[in-house]
């Protein structure tokens, strides 16, 4: 079973792109699609952000190594529907037409800040092999704490993007806050050591 584990975890993190599919052909995206696709992928890459950070505490809690040998797919299903969220927006939302999308980019800060985490999310994914590990050596852990940042980067951009509704924001600011108290936690106990 193990041995076939990280393909079925694979096929399970497109189910965002199953759902969607399902719902552009049975026309149930409401009256805006656009939208809802746009809002849809955005959500699952912060659904994805969680999954990746929780890895670490539950190889700490459960004191087992199986949870990390998913965390660099998930990583890298953060940074897919991520690009995925924001060329809904520039391609389908914008027609590709720059001068707009830049207008926004500078003037609303839930696009400036969610553009940021996207900028931030390149590097990750670029070194997320085997061979940029050895490479990058201990720097490679430096690139990849970026994700605590893109984590605030992409609840600030679901939250200032929400404006009154605040409760599906507040779940996920919630948790990332737990997952990054984690971080802290287990990182000062392994020093007392």
């Amino acid at each position: 079973m193990s041995k076939y584990s990280k393909i079925i975890v694979f096929f399970i993190c497109l189910w965002p792109i199953y759902s969607i599919s399902y719902s552009i052909f049975d026309n149930s995206l409401g009256a805006e699609p656009v939208k809802k696709i746009t809002h849809h992928f955005g959500e699952w890459t912060l659904i994805f952000i969680c999954l990746t950070l929780s890895m670490s505490p539950l190889k700490k809690i459960t004191n087992s190594n199986i949870w990390i040998k998913y965390r660099r797919m998930l990583g890298l299903f953060v940074f897919f529907y991520a690009t995925i969220h924001m060329f809904t927006y520039i391609g389908l939302d914008y027609w590709f037409d720059w001068k707009p999308i830049i207008n926004d980019v500078i003037k609303k800060k839930y696009i400036f800040v969610g553009f940021l985490a996207w900028l931030l999310l390149i590097p990750l994914a670029a070194t997320s092999s085997q061979k940029m590990i050895k490479l990058l050596k201990k720097n490679w852990k430096r690139v990849h704490r970026l994700i605590y940042i893109i984590a605030i980067f992409g609840i600030l951009h679901y939250i200032w993007l929400s404006k009154t509704i605040f409760f599906g924001p507040l779940i996920y600011l919630i948790i990332i806050i737990i997952l990054l108290l984690f971080r802290i936690k287990f990182n000062k106990s392994s020093t007392k050591v």
